[in-house]
Order: structure tokens, then sequence, then C-alpha cells
């Protein structure tokens, strides 16, 4: 009896404890120690996700090819051609069911979405969106599908930063740091990067460097390092072979490798994008559903895959071979081909999973190509085949991603070579240089574009969006609002928004009217023939105001 008094009275303990630590830590949210703590475990949390989602795909790859990504393409290259084509199909038909039934926009999400969130939905990332999208990238990269792990990991990371931002009433600042802290520790605990990790959360999903966020990114970046090492070492996601270089020789070669990586870049985001609108041209003529649009893409795949193992999956080994060089230069440029082929197919037939691993080994194809031209035609002055190959990689990859800072860091963490460093800087800042001018802006930014949101001109162009007119609207009836009569002149004109619409339409209504304020109305029924119901007024000055307030609060976060 006496040890059950005290079990009962240490809970209660262990109780009150708990509830007074989660109120000091809501109430202290937007302190910076406070913050650290929750950098620590949404770090932890975000590493869990990363380290889950490798575990699950190569324990689905083993039941399905017989081998995880170390040598999947070697094994598949093996299998019966009935098999190769017949998983990406079966992929095919349960990404279809889950996209019918479980998402909402007949789309997965993924490192676009959570800079959508971060830029414009205050850090906001749908739990359900979350597990259907993990679902989706599972099933795709386990399946045949050709993508990658690492953009599902931080959609994953966002949404458990979501969560508990939820949880602990947040503000948006406060909820964007957060959401930076889950997507460093992601890419963290999937590369062994912590450095790069870190700064890929302030270079993409954040787009700044305010030292406010850099501490407790940082802490959740080296938690999820941390927890991945706990669990599998300290391991390299790729091995890189031992490599000499001529290096001041070889510096216009680096440069001319970025200039061709970039094409290749421009290339593969292209394939992307047009496949994508084709797929949705050939599926609204022949009134295909949606959800026979993954089996006939899985088809394709896996008619690609018998002919080109290679392109199933990750993309692991076959990374792994051109950085070692044993790869002849037909083979290598056959593959890279195949693979922008295979991710277009895979994200036209809207499976899940991103595209930093595809960059990855396309870059690595493509450098090793490179390299073993430029070793046979300049032998008394070039470097190994492999570092050309590095080189390749980081160059893709950075241009892709639109963040040569971080692509530049993650290849330098995984070799620790000062030389290989500068010779991979060299290649990855040329090509995204050469990129820009060439497609304009990275693959996430072009995503978000199509969607008629341009993130890449800056916070200005897109922060109307964060207001609704019914924010700053003048009520009918107040006393410095507009009269009846004026509206219903503009009403009748056409010149009116609903309280729903945001300043991005309203405000350059404003400024392209006569009058200082347009109408608020509640649209008619559909097929009525009623005049919207005026309901208020919204002024310029009070939008100007509040466009305003946003700014300041933008340059304020930035410079904290």
């Amino acid at each position: 009896m006496k040890s059950a008094a005290f079990l009962r009275q240490a809970y209660d303990v262990l109780r009150r404890t708990a509830v007074q630590l989660w109120r000091f830590i809501k109430e202290e949210a937007t302190s910076e120690i406070t913050l650290w703590m929750i950098a620590l475990v949404v770090g932890l949390a975000s590493g869990c996700a990363a380290i889950a989602m490798r575990v699950g795909i190569s324990e689905l790859q083993h039941l399905f090819y017989g081998a995880d990504d170390l040598r999947l393409h070697s094994v598949a290259g093996r299998l019966d051609w009935r098999l190769v084509l017949g998983i990406p199909v079966a992929g095919g038909v349960l990404i279809g069911l889950l996209l019918h039934f479980f998402a909402p926009d007949r789309r997965f999400h993924s490192v676009a979405d959570v800079i959508e969130a971060s830029a414009i939905k205050e850090a906001r990332v749908s739990f359900r969106d979350g597990w259907t999208s993990a679902l989706g990238a599972l099933l795709t990269l386990s399946m045949g599908g050709s993508t990658g792990r690492e953009g599902p990991v931080v959609h994953i990371g966002a949404t458990i930063a979501s969560w508990m931002s939820d949880k602990l009433d947040a503000t948006r600042i406060t909820r964007r740091d957060i959401l930076g802290c889950a997507a460093a520790a992601a890419v963290s605990a999937s590369f062994n990067a912590p450095i790069a990790g870190a700064l890929f959360a302030l270079e993409v999903i954040l787009r700044h460097y305010a030292v406010r966020s850099f501490g407790p990114i940082v802490i959740a970046s080296v938690t999820g390092a941390v927890a991945s090492r706990l669990y599998s070492g300290n391991f390299t996601e790729y091995l890189i072979p031992e490599h000499s270089i001529a290096f001041y020789q070889e510096i216009p070669a680096f440069m001319l490798l970025g200039v061709v990586s970039a094409m290749v870049a421009s290339i593969l985001m292209r394939a992307i994008f047009l496949t994508d609108d084709f797929a949705t041209f050939a599926q609204t003529k022949l009134r295909i559903p949606l959800a026979l649009r993954p089996p006939i893409a899985g088809a394709l795949l896996g008619l690609l895959a018998i002919e080109f193992p290679e392109v199933i999956g990750v993309g692991y080994e076959t990374a792994v071979k051109a950085l070692r060089g044993y790869l002849d230069v037909q083979t290598l440029v056959v593959v890279a081909v195949a693979k922008v082929a295979a991710v277009a197919i895979t994200f036209a037939g809207r499976f899940g999973g991103g595209i930093f691993s595809p960059s990855l080994m396309v870059g690595a194809l493509v450098g090793a190509a490179f390299g073993e031209i430029a070793t046979d035609v300049f032998p008394s002055v070039s470097g190994s085949v492999g570092l050309y190959a590095l080189a390749g990689l980081g160059a893709v990859a950075g241009a892709v991603l639109g963040a040569p800072i971080s692509t530049t860091l993650i290849v330098f963490e995984l070799t620790g070579d000062f030389q290989a460093g500068i010779a991979v800087m060299i290649a990855v800042s040329t090509a995204t240089v050469a990129t820009h001018r060439m497609f304009g802006k990275s693959f996430f930014l072009a995503q978000l574009e199509r969607r008629k949101l341009r993130i890449a001109d800056g916070p200005e162009s897109y922060m109307l969006r964060l207001v609704r007119v019914k924010e700053v609207m003048r009520p009918r009836g107040a006393e410095n609002s507009a009269s009846d009569t004026a509206c219903q002149q503009l009403i009748e004109q056409g010149a009116w928004v609903t309280q729903d619409d945001t300043l991005q339409k309203a405000l350059p209504m404003l400024e392209g009217g006569r009058a200082a304020f347009i109408p608020v109305a509640e649209p008619p029924p559909e097929d009525s023939e009623e005049q919207p119901e005026l309901i208020g007024a919204v002024y310029l000055v009070d939008a100007l105001k509040a466009y305003n307030r946003l700014l300041i609060e933008a340059h304020k976060e930035e410079h904290s």
C-alpha cells in the first residue's frame, strides 16, 4: 500500500511539473533560451523522421526488389522483366488511390510547399498533407519511382514544426524560426551534414540570415545529425574516392563544367514542367481519371527500368559508381538521359518525392562524363574523374535547388577536403549564375511561380497576400466609411472586392481607380441577377498602412 501511495504521489509531482514546464515554455516561447529548447525537441523529432523514412524505404525496397539502394540497380538488372515492369505499375495504383481519397489538392507536397508556408501561411503546414505526402514518397521510392527522399523529409519536419507552433500559440516570426529548425534537422540527418542543414534552412526556407534565427537553427541541425549518427554511425551519404587536383590549371575546367551543369539543370527542370503540362493536357483531353495517371506513369517507368534499372529509386549505387570512375562515357551519358526522362515521368505521374537526390545523381553522371573527356584530352593537367563527378554532383544540385552555399557545404562535409571544396564551389557558383541566365530561377521557386506566387521577387511581391480585405475595411454605415451611393456606382462599374479577397487584388484596383476607396460586397448567388450586397469599403490609405506594417515586420525579422 505504501508503494502504491508513493507511486501516486510521484506521478502527481511529475504531472504538475510537466504542466508547469509546458505552461512556462508556452508563455516564454519567444525568448531565446526557450526557443533553443524548442529547437532541440524539433531537431530530434525531425531527425527521427528522416531516419524513419530512410529505414522504411530500405525495408520496402528489400521486400519488392530484394535489395536496398546500396545494391538496388545491380539486383534490379537481374530480376525478371515482368517484375521490374509490374512493381512501378502496382505502386502507381496505390499512389492513385492515395491521391484520390486523401490528397485534397490531388498532389503530394514537398519543399516548395514549405517555402510557401514560410512566406505566406504563417509557417502552417497541414498535418493531413504531411502524412499523405510522406506515405506517397515512401511508396514512390520503394516501388520504382525516380525521385528523392530529402524533400518529403523536410515537409514532414515542417509538419512537426507547425503542430508544435500551434500547441505553443507562437507568433508568426517564432513559427518561421521553428519551421527553419525542422528543415535544418531534416537535411542534416539525411546527409550527416549539420553545417549544410543549417545553411539550407536559412538560404532556401527562410531566405534570410537573421542572427535571431541562426542559434536555434544550428541547435536543431546538430541535434538532427546526432540522432542520425546514433542510429547509423558517422556515415557519409556518398563515398568519395581518392583524388588529385592540379589546382590552378584546372580552374577553367571546373568553370566550364559549371556551365555544362547549368545546361543539364535547365534541361532537367524544363523536362519536368513540360512533361507535367503534357500529362495534364492529355488527362483533360482524354478525360482520364486522376487515379489512373500514376499507374500509366508507372508503366512507362517500368518499361524504362527494364533497359535502364539505374533509374529506379534515389540512385545512390549509380552515383557512387560515377564518383569512383567505374562507368564509361557512353554509359554515363545514356544513363543521365534516362534518369532525366524517369524523373520527368515520375513527377508528371504525380508520384511523391523530391528533386534533391535525382539532381545529385544526374550531376555525378554528367561530372564523371566531363571528367573522362577532360582527363583524356588534357591528361597532364587534369585530376581524377571522381573529383569532376563530385563537382558535377554539387553543380547540378546547387543550380536546381537554388542553394549554392548549402550545396557546396554538403559536398565539403562529405569530403572534409579543402581543395575539393574549392573545386566544387567554383563549379557550383558558375552553374548557379549560368542557370539563372538560362532558366531564371530554382526548381522550387519555379514551382511556386506556376502557382502564381513570385517568391523570387522578395517579400514586397507576395506580402499583400497575407492581408484580407475584411481586416482593413471600414464597415457600411460607419462615420468614416464611404456613402452607399458612391459605393453602388462603383459596384455597377464592376469595381468591387469581397471581404475574403486579399490586398494583392485590392491594392492595384485602388491605385488604378479614381476614388480613394473601393466597395466591399458579398457576391450574389450563381445564376442570379441580383446586385452584390454592399458591406463596406476599403480605402487606399488603410491598405497602404497595412502593407507598411508588414514590410516593417519583415525588415525587423530579417535584421533581428
